[in-house]
Parts: structure tokens; sequence; C-alpha cells
């Protein structure tokens, strides 16, 4: 066997090694999921203020990722580094705050050096800690382990399996809360605009639609020649009709003029109301951007008009859906 392939055998070994021991860390934790976790989450609920997450080191990485998680499903929370705590930023604590600390020894000075002054503030601590021994184990409320029975390092030395079990047990407390508030989509969609779920769930046809002086509009009377004009002229691939009362009375799309055409009229002597679509589905503003999608692709058309009150509002169109990121 060359020296290539040895090295190789042995770098999969160590990979399927760390995934194994990592693995078992996280199974350890199925036991630990007690009256002890339950009482956590009382806590938590209970908390009036914010939920505050620190550490130091690698525990600080997790806890700053533990806090973005609650946040951002239902529970206040940020993080506050321990050696910073020290130094100020213990200000940022309230009375009705509970603090969640992070430190697999339990004995980490920075962390220890704080605790004091939130105990004088009357703030819960809940801690993540391998230790249960420890000074801070034994200075929380509730002391939840995560204990594991070797790193996944081969030295021992760098946090792996604990950083991993730490950081599972603690999404296991942000969602046991998610569930406990009766956390929606919805909701999780107002605290993330940006990404793509949001955007599904939370704009409407009115965040999307063309209006005012943008939307291609035309009398039913008027003729083709016409129409075609204001199809040119806004760019939409469509004109929207309206009848003498000012309502919508039809539509005239791109394919309407290709199977006007494919009939050998004379689109010249030809008015508006003789080749529209009559009575064409509609939509309102209010509904979300995302229905209106579903109801394209059912009907395999790439606009709708928007009519509030019977009267014609506004245009959506696959291509502005697309732009906005609801597709």
């Amino acid at each position: 066997m060359s020296d290539v392939a040895t090295i190789e055998d042995a770098l999969l070994s160590l990979a399927r090694s760390v995934i194994r021991i990592e693995s078992e860390a996280v199974q350890a934790l199925l036991a630990r999921v007690d009256e002890k976790f339950a009482k956590a989450c009382q806590i938590l609920l209970g908390c009036n203020g914010r939920i505050v997450v620190c550490g130091i080191g690698k525990s600080g990485h997790i806890g700053a990722k533990l806090a973005a998680t609650f946040a951002s499903t239902g529970s206040p929370a940020f993080f506050v580094h321990a050696a910073e705590a020290s130094h100020g930023d213990l200000g940022m604590f309230r009375s009705n705050d509970v603090l969640i600390a992070i430190s697999y020894s339990g004995n980490s000075s920075e962390l220890m050096a704080m605790i004091p002054g939130v105990r004088r503030l009357g703030v819960p601590i809940i801690s993540l800690c391998g230790e249960s021994k420890s000074a801070l184990a034994q200075a929380s409320d509730i002391c939840l382990s995560t204990y594991v029975a070797r790193e996944a390092c081969p030295l021992g030395l760098a946090p792996t399996a604990s950083t991993t079990a730490t950081l599972v047990l603690g999404d296991a407390l942000a969602i046991a809360m998610l569930s406990a508030r009766g956390f929606t989509e919805e909701d999780f969609a107002r605290s993330h605009p940006g990404g793509r779920l949001g955007r599904r769930l939370l704009l409407k046809v009115s965040d999307v639609m063309v209006s005012g002086d943008d939307l291609p509009l035309c009398s039913d009377a008027t003729t083709v020649v016409k129409a075609l004009v204001e199809i040119s002229g806004k760019g939409l691939g469509m004109v929207a009709l309206f009848n003498e009362q000012q309502n919508l009375s039809g539509i005239f799309t791109d394919g309407d003029i290709r199977r006007t055409l494919e009939k050998n009229i004379d689109i010249r002597k030809l008015n508006i109301a003789d080749v529209m679509t009559h009575n064409p589905s509609t939509i309102t503003s209010d509904t979300l951007a995302i229905s209106a999608v579903t109801r394209m692709q059912e009907l395999k058309i790439t606009s709708l008009p928007v009519v509030d009150n019977e009267k014609l509002v506004g245009v959506i169109t696959m291509h502005a859906l697309l732009t906005a990121g609801v597709v």
C-alpha cells in the first residue's frame, strides 16, 4: 500500500472516530432530559426580561449561537462575554433576566467573577456544565450536565464532544421554549424578514403589485392598436381594461395578441372588447404574495389583476414575485 493511501486511510479513520465520539456524547444527553431540564424550562418561561447567555473561549462561541437561536425562536436573548461582564457589561443585566452560564469545567475565573453581581440582582442562574461539583454548578439554581466521557480530539485537549453536547442541550432548551410559547411560522417570519420564509409569509400582494401610473390601463371601448401602445409603454406584457362604470371588464395579454394574429384578422379595425379576455381571475391586495404565485401556477398565467371592492388597484406579475424573492 502506498504512503498516500496509508495517510488517506488514517485521515478517514480519524474523521469517523470524531463523528462516532461526538454522536455518543449527544446520545448520552437523552438520559439527562429530566426534571432538572423541565425546571430550567419553567425558569425560562417565567422570565419577564431577557435570557442572557454567558461564556468564554469555545463555550463563548457556543453561547453566542445559542443566544441567537433563543432570540430568533421567540425568547428574547443576547450574549455577554464573561471577561467583559466584570468590566462594565454586567450593567446589561436586569433583575427580571435569566442567566445561562456555560463552562465545561465550571471553574472559569472570568465567569465566576461575575456571579456575585448577578446574584445581587436576584437573577436566576442556569448553567450548562460538565462538572457537577464545580463552583459554577454549586452557584447555579439549576445545573444541566454536559459531561462527556471523552473529547473527540485525540490529544483530549480541544473542546469538541463537550461543545457539541453543550450546543445540542442548548438547542433543546430553545426549541422547548419555542413549543411552550406557541411560536408559529408567522412569528418566525417576523424575526426573519430578510429570509425567503419571511418573504413568503409576510409579503402581501400590495407590497409587490404594480399600481398608479405604472399600471397598464385602457378603456374597453378603445382599439387594439391603442391597447398595444399601452402594453408596449408599460412593459408588463398585458393591459387591464375597464368599462363605463370604471370596473375591471377584462385583460389583454401578449398571449391574446398571438392568438388574435393567428386568426389573420386586421387588428387595425378591431375593438379591444372583441378580443380581450372577459371576466379574468383577480386577487385582492391583502392576500399573501405566495398565494398569488399558487394561483398563477394553477391557471398557467403570468399576471393577475388586483381588485379591491370591485375597483382595479394594481397588477401583480410573476416577474415581480421572482424579483421580490417570493418564488
